[in-house]
């Protein structure tokens, strides 16, 4: 059982939703991205997705582009991400790493070296943005032989058919985008989010997180009671930008930063 799925089980014995803050990897610097994902921990995060540097963020809104342009203004590659994961797990054994980004970075590194870059760091899984499914089988056979979850979007334009196909690809947890467009957009059709989570629950037994549009802790609160748990990305990235770029942090700023997983944590601890 990878990490992942254990602290999904966990988390599932225990009746509580499943907190995923996602950060830009060296965003603004290295030593700064490690000290965030322990203050996230330190908050309440269950998994931390950490985001791959790239020149072309299409998913992405202007927010997270402009914490993905500071990263790559330090010159932050893949090489770099993994880098930084194997100092995080030198001191945090416990907590799930997701790697989330585009597939070109990997591509050059190759799929064989990537996914043994991926257990010599303590990385637990892989989103890639723009990997179609139907393309995933040789990546997907070799992380699953290291006991490593790749794990996809379903979007609110995803056909049944194409569903169905994803979730057989899927391991770990499945990742539901709440709106349509770009990271950072509002969250308002709360219909269509019961709506389609309703049918993906029907088509596997994954646990279901949302993400997109969750700014603070109402809106945590809300897609939270609907799924297994939330992603808080842009949000997060946001405070982060606000942090400027010196190499080291006291503490506290450090803290000021994640309390916006915190407050999400306290809101989805109240759920019942």
């Amino acid at each position: 059982m990878s990490r992942i799925q254990l602290i999904a089980e966990q988390a599932k014995h225990n009746n509580a939703k499943l907190l995923i803050p996602y950060t830009v990897a060296g965003d603004p610097n290295i030593a700064t991205s490690l000290s965030l994902m322990h203050e996230l921990v330190a908050q309440g995060a269950d998994i931390i997705e950490l985001g791959i540097p790239f020149s072309d963020p299409s998913s992405d809104g202007p927010v997270i582009q402009r914490g993905v342009e500071r990263a790559l203004s330090k010159k932050t590659n893949l090489t770099e991400v993994f880098g930084l994961a194997l100092a995080f797990r030198r001191q945090n054994k416990h907590t799930p790493i997701v790697l989330m980004g585009y597939l070109n970075p990997i591509e050059i590194m190759g799929y064989e070296k990537f996914a043994n870059e991926m257990v010599a760091a303590g990385v637990d899984g892989v989103l890639i943005v723009d990997m179609p499914p139907a393309e995933s089988e040789k990546l997907s056979g070799l992380l699953a032989e290291r006991d490593i979850d790749l794990i996809f979007l379903v979007a609110p334009t995803t056909t049944p058919c194409r569903s169905k196909e994803i979730v057989q690809c899927t391991t770990g947890y499945l990742y539901y985008v709440s709106l349509k467009g770009v990271t950072g957009a509002a969250l308002t059709d709360f219909d269509s989010v019961t709506k389609n989570i309703t049918k993906l629950r029907e088509l596997s037994d994954l646990p279901i997180v949302i993400g997109f549009g969750i700014k603070d802790a109402d809106s945590a609160r809300a897609m939270a009671e609907l799924s297994d748990g939330i992603v808080i990305g842009s949000a997060l990235v946001e405070k982060i930008a606000q942090l400027g770029d010196q190499e080291s942090h006291e503490k506290s700023r450090i803290s000021q930063t994640c309390e916006v997983i915190g407050l999400a944590r306290q809101a989805l601890n109240d759920i019942k």
